[in-house]
């Protein structure tokens, strides 16, 4: 997988591996989308603006869509159980994935963002 240099860096090997899941799920569902490490946690591009990242937390993964979007899917992320800031909303180890909501999360943002030129909006 394109991210496993970050993935070995995760020690515990469940938080290494529903983190692998998220990401190769993403690129799977994505696969127009660049893959990339910025500020030490995976990027997911479109053509250069960003989309949506992932990094691990002690207890959880945050998914960070930017504010526009969070905005727009609170109620899907509250609905889902999920505990949220302004820019992203954390998934505990313990919890299901709403994979449909990741989906929609970042279709949303791909077309919301279509020919933005900044790497944030």
């Amino acid at each position: 997988m394109i991210f496993d240099a970050y993935l070995e860096k995760i020690k515990e090997k469940d938080k290494r591996t529903h983190v692998g899941e998220i990401l190769e799920f993403i690129h799977e569902e994505f696969p127009e989308l660049d893959c990339t490490v910025k500020w030490n946690q995976p990027f997911f591009l479109n053509e250069g603006t960003f989309i949506i990242a992932v990094s691990v937390a002690k207890n959880h993964m945050s998914i960070a869509p930017e504010e526009k979007t969070m905005e727009k899917f609170a109620d899907r992320i509250d609905a889902a159980g999920y505990s949220k800031t302004k820019g992203l909303f954390k998934i505990k180890f313990s919890d299901k994935i709403d994979w449909q909501l990741l989906i929609d999360i970042i279709a949303f943002n791909i077309k919301d963002k279509n020919d933005y030129t900044r790497l944030w909006r």
